[in-house]
């Protein structure tokens, strides 16, 4: 992770919330974008991930839940407390999936909930690159997902790139189905799960994006969004990708029946 305004945040956010689960033995990962080296300030999140011993206390809870808009009012010259998000829940819960108390940070707000989704790009993500920030590593105790478990998220995230990327209205933040769907397509042909930055170079690269213009824009933005936020001609160009982001989508749902076949003449033959 780049030396910055972000990593200074993620220190200070990290100890602060060590102590107030002081007595609960917290681990605190850093995982996603700013771990794997392609934080970019304006777009990218700083995704945290909260393990303890003990099951968080609901005094607890209520001092962690709105803890980015403390940091933030303390240092206001600081936008990255915004970019903060993730949960925080005991270790046992995570691994079997049983209801226990969660403290949840989202891009729409915040919450104490009892369940939390991490999702197989997630875990590989934090398996593969994520940083410990805090307390004794607990990865050893968590499973690596499987090829069917990342295929399976990506026609995920395709429905809802079909559903709403779509719909590109006037945002520089459009671009970025154009580089979901990237990275989509780099995992299920490659198996591994590569930033957005790198899933988008390796489209470029291998030729895959019907629209190589508009990849190649996605891609100029990306690696300096504050720059481009409120361009016209971006803004123009990103009310124009609905198309354009339907074309690259119809490769991945093409890539991911292909997978589906191959998957299950697999699993046929294993059943000879």
């Amino acid at each position: 992770m780049a030396m910055g305004e972000e990593q200074r945040a993620v220190r200070r956010m990290a100890a602060q919330i060590a102590e107030r689960l002081e007595g609960c033995r917290p681990s605190i990962y850093l995982y996603g974008s700013a771990a794997m080296g392609d934080f970019r300030p304006g777009w990218s999140d700083l995704d945290i991930l909260v393990l303890t011993r003990e099951t968080i206390t609901p005094e607890q809870a209520g001092r962690l839940l709105f803890l980015r808009q403390e940091m933030l009012e303390k240092e206001p010259e600081n936008p990255d407390y915004r970019s903060f998000e993730g949960g925080m829940l005991d270790l046992c819960a995570f691994l079997d999936g049983h209801p226990s108390r969660v403290i949840y940070w989202g891009t729409g707000g915040q919450r104490v909930t009892d369940t939390y989704l991490f999702d197989s790009f997630c875990m590989t993500e934090l398996l593969e690159s994520g940083l410990l920030l805090f307390g004794p590593e607990l990865r050893g105790q968590l499973r690596k997902p499987s090829y069917a478990e990342l295929r399976a998220d990506v026609a995920a995230h395709c429905r809802t790139i079909c559903q709403y990327g779509v719909r590109a209205g006037r945002s520089f933040r459009a671009f970025g189905w154009l580089l979901d769907t990237a990275r989509g397509l780099c995992t299920l042909k490659t198996g591994r799960v590569v930033s957005k930055t790198a899933a988008g170079e390796w489209a470029l690269e291998n030729g895959l994006c019907p629209d190589r213009d508009a990849l190649e824009t996605a891609l100029q933005v990306r690696r300096d969004p504050l720059l481009y936020q409120n361009d016209p001609s971006i803004l123009d160009c990103a009310e124009t990708l609905g198309p354009k982001i339907r074309r690259f989508a119809d490769i991945l749902e093409n890539e991911l029946r292909l997978t589906g076949e191959t998957q299950d003449e697999k699993e046929g033959a294993c059943n000879e």
